[in-house]
């Protein structure tokens, strides 16, 4: 596999598992509505570095992001956000993505790491606390889930 920074050439490959993942409303606290265009605007904003997977073939697979949580003087905590194509999950692209951006945050001079709205419902909540990201506390009900009913967001943390 190859983690890569991202380019805007690759929007059309992150977008079907974007929207596919959006779309399902299980995961994440965007509308699943959220067109292309702003889809686009939301993941690939300048302000944000972008990173893809790509397996064996080329094929994008993963992606993720990178970006200040605050502004000013708590500008040096990160927030990412990560998406494994659901038909390509369990095979590592998600842990080794979250280590490389782990690593890229770091670098960058951030001293932590936070997630402002995990879905406590979230298989990744196991991936992000074997990473060593804590629960800081939970918004009861916050999240309507397709499934589950009104389940609670998880604000997760780790120190770099």
């Amino acid at each position: 596999m190859l983690i890569r920074e991202a380019t805007a050439d690759d929007w059309p490959r992150i977008w079907p598992f974007w929207h596919r993942i959006v779309a399902a409303g299980e995961t994440y606290a965007w509308d699943p509505g959220t067109s292309e265009e702003e889809a686009r605007v939301l993941w690939m904003s300048p302000a944000k570095r972008v990173y893809v997977v790509e397996d064996d073939s080329g094929a994008v697979v993963a992606s993720a992001y990178l970006t200040p949580n605050y502004g000013g003087p708590a500008a040096r905590i990160a927030n990412a956000g990560f998406m494994v194509d659901p038909g390509r999950g369990g095979r590592g692209y998600g842990r080794a993505l979250a280590g490389h951006l782990l690593t890229e945050a770091r670098a960058a001079g951030y001293r932590g790491m936070v997630f402002n709205a995990v879905v406590e419902t979230n298989p990744a909540v196991k991936l992000w606390t074997s990473l060593g990201f804590t629960i800081l506390g939970t918004v009861p009900a916050a999240f309507d889930h397709p499934r589950h009913g009104p389940v609670g967001l998880h604000i997760m943390y780790r120190a770099l």
